[in-house]
């Protein structure tokens, strides 16, 4: 059966890593991650355009070679190319890539240096201090890889949210048509919008007489049945992803989706409320002396306890049901609050579309301004601007806006780079210039706490509106850089500068409990895509849905502001 989007995406993403750490031509690796990326943003599922004999859409990055092997991909799972590599490479060393704290540079160091092919070869390597002695690695790096070894399954169990979105979507969409089905809804880490799932728990309310876990296992995604009842089943999709089912009546709806969506914490504290006031609560409903007297909707839960209903991202136990009972829940962000975008790349540096193209497509999904930020010189790799090409870019944006027809105010930018020392990689004389400064850590993860905090201070310290992905974090890749954030967070107050939520699936970052204590700070957020294509531009719900989690409200997000204000607080830096 043909293959989805996503996997074809890790297909490439896997050749892209074997080809790196075989030191192959950057520009090929960089094809290969560059498809990457888009296949797993496409809205379009690619195998259904092959199993139907049409042709690939025109996608950026993608030409006839790299098109004739996704039809392959589709078709088979592998190609040539990809078997190949996996002939020359031990499969073991990719595996390591898994290990936070190892990319294909290190991997490779690790392979040709000390033949480390395996976890188990690293940690071996790691005790005696051998990999501490590399170039690149050093004793610190050393003890950090030791510890990430312990947790490296926990964490390659789970996966992105947002990269399991099409499946699910795909499942609910299958499920609501099955014959019998009143109510489909998912539910657990999925429904909280946890940034990284572990599997997927569905519940359904249907009629009697219908069958409909074996409808649920028919599903054509369907790898492995794991388990088939009469009201529950669990399968394996294609994609690797286990989802549970539960079937229940609709009496039982909400009682069931609420006890399903979890969190136990949260659940377990409903629980001993209930108890206190004579009631049982379960996931069939609520009950006094034996009787059922609530459970259809969540709500109806709910209120039986003296609470209004509690959005999911904030059932995590962390004073939220005190929150509801003295009526002082947030009045939670949504999409429709942000009036614009204030980090974005183009095809000046590595991103994929035009300025014009960029704002054309901010104008489609509602914005009404757009940030243009291009890296800096310094991130070479990502082609950064230098002063003469940030100045020309410049007036392309002025001639752009006077021209009209973009539907958004353009805003002239940069993500410029905050060097090891905390100084920014471009002159102030040129800052001072732009109507926004995006300053953000590539490279240096490393450094001591100290030293991170110091080099952050220090830039905050100059004309930097936000601080991009402040952690430098990447899911399951690259764990977040170690700092005093209590520090920072403190002198970004004191220096009027805000802290972003890269909307990223693999950033997310800040994360939900920092945006938190950053709304308790009265440090404002910004909640930007990261955009390096149009399409990257709805990465923003991922960002809403993060902000969300971290009790963020309108005010506290600096992009729900309209243009006036937004060039207000810009002035103040």
């Amino acid at each position: 059966m043909p293959l989805h989007n996503v996997k074809v995406s890790q297909v490439f993403q896997e050749i892209a890593d074997l080809l790196e750490i075989e030191e192959a031509n950057p520009f090929r690796i960089r094809a290969y991650r560059n498809a990457a990326r888009t296949l797993s943003e496409y809205g379009q599922e690619l195998a259904t355009l092959v199993a139907q004999g049409l042709p690939l859409p025109k996608l950026p990055g993608i030409g006839a070679d790299l098109g004739a092997k996704i039809v392959e991909i589709t078709r088979t799972g592998t190609c040539p190319l990809l078997n190949r590599l996996r002939g020359e490479v031990p499969p073991t060393v990719a595996y390591l890539l898994a290990i936070p704290g190892l990319g294909p540079q290190r991997v490779r160091t690790l392979y040709h240096e000390l033949a480390i092919t395996s976890p188990s070869d690293l940690q071996r390597a790691a005790e005696q201090g051998l990999v501490g002695r590399l170039p690149g690695f050093g004793p610190k790096l050393e003890q950090q890889l030791l510890q990430a070894l312990t947790k490296h399954l926990d964490l390659n169990a789970r996966m992105a949210r947002a990269s399991l979105r099409p499946a699910v979507e795909g499942l609910l969409d299958y499920l609501r048509r099955v014959p019998g089905v009143r109510q489909v809804e998912v539910a657990g880490s999925y429904r909280r919008c946890r940034d990284t799932v572990g599997d997927i728990d569905i519940l359904v309310a249907a009629a009697a007489g219908y069958d409909v876990p074996f409808s649920f296992t028919a599903y054509e995604e369907v790898d492995e049945v794991l388990a088939h009842g009469t009201t529950k089943a669990s399968v394996r999709l294609r994609s690797g992803l286990q989802v549970d089912l539960r079937v229940v009546r609709e009496e039982s709806f909400g009682a069931a989706l609420l006890y399903f969506t979890g969190s136990k914490a949260h659940n377990i504290v409903l629980r001993q409320m209930a108890q206190s006031r004579g009631l049982k609560i379960n996931e069939y409903g609520v009950y006094r002396d034996g009787q059922h007297i609530a459970g259809e909707s969540e709500a109806s839960v709910y209120a039986t306890l003296q609470l209004p209903f509690i959005a999911p991202e904030l059932r995590e136990a962390r004073g939220e049901i005190d929150a509801a009972r003295y009526g002082k829940l947030p009045i939670l962000l949504t999409r429709q609050d942000l009036r614009g975008d204030l980090h974005v790349h183009t095809k000046a540096s590595n991103g994929r579309n035009s300025i014009k193209e960029m704002a054309l497509a901010a104008h489609a999904l509602g914005l009404d301004y757009l940030a243009i930020t291009d890296h800096s010189q310094h991130l070479h790799i990502a082609k950064g601007l230098d002063e003469d090409r940030l100045l020309t870019q410049m007036d392309e944006i002025d001639r752009l806006q006077s021209d009209g027809g973009l539907g958004v105010t353009l805003l002239k930018g940069i993500e410029v780079d905050i060097l090891e020392d905390g100084r920014l990689d471009l002159p102030t004389s040129l800052l001072n210039q732009l109507d926004i400064v995006v300053a953000a850590v590539h490279e240096h993860f490393s450094l001591s706490p100290a030293r991170q905090t110091t080099r952050l201070l220090h830039a905050l310290d100059q004309r930097v509106h936000i601080l991009a992905h402040p952690t430098g974090r990447l899911i399951g890749q690259r764990p977040p850089v170690d700092f005093d954030f209590d520090m920072v967070l403190r002198h970004a107050r004191e220096t009027g500068c805000a802290l972003e939520l890269d909307a990223q699936p693999l950033r997310l970052d800040l994360d939900d409990l920092h945006c938190r204590e950053a709304k308790e700070a009265g440090v404002l957020i910004s909640i930007d895509s990261d955009a390096h294509n149009s399409a990257d531009l709805c990465n923003l719900r991922y960002g809403v849905d993060q902000a969300r989690r971290g009790w963020l409200e309108r005010q506290d997000v600096l992009n729900t502001r309209s243009l006036a204000e937004l060039k207000t607080f810009l002035k103040r830096r």
